[in-house]
């Protein structure tokens, strides 16, 4: 696997967070402070493209509501019982619930 080029920037951070950094590269959790801003950036990374996938669907979810409207596909509904429903699809959805 090739690496990519590394470039090398500055980045300011509170004490807390410093602290943090310098805490995890004494005790040998990571080998470098700039390990363990890459792995958080990868992280972040991660959860935005997450977080499209799961703007896309609801826009797709919204479209196919509207389509429904649209087309008379619709009947009476109870809000409660679409709230629930949608609680159930969400946790199901999301293994960390």
């Amino acid at each position: 696997m090739r690496m990519s080029a590394m470039e090398r920037i500055t980045i300011t951070l509170t004490s807390e967070i410093a602290a943090l950094v310098r805490g995890a590269v004494e005790t040998g959790d990571y080998a470098s402070s700039s390990e363990i801003i890459r792995e958080a950036l990868r992280d972040w990374r991660e959860k935005r493209l997450a977080t499209e996938h799961n703007s896309a669907q609801m826009r797709a979810f919204i479209a196919a509501g509207v389509e429904d409207h649209d087309q008379g596909r619709v009947r009476a509904f109870d809000a409660d019982d679409i709230k629930t429903l949608g609680r159930l699809r969400s946790s199901a959805a999301d293994p960390s619930a």
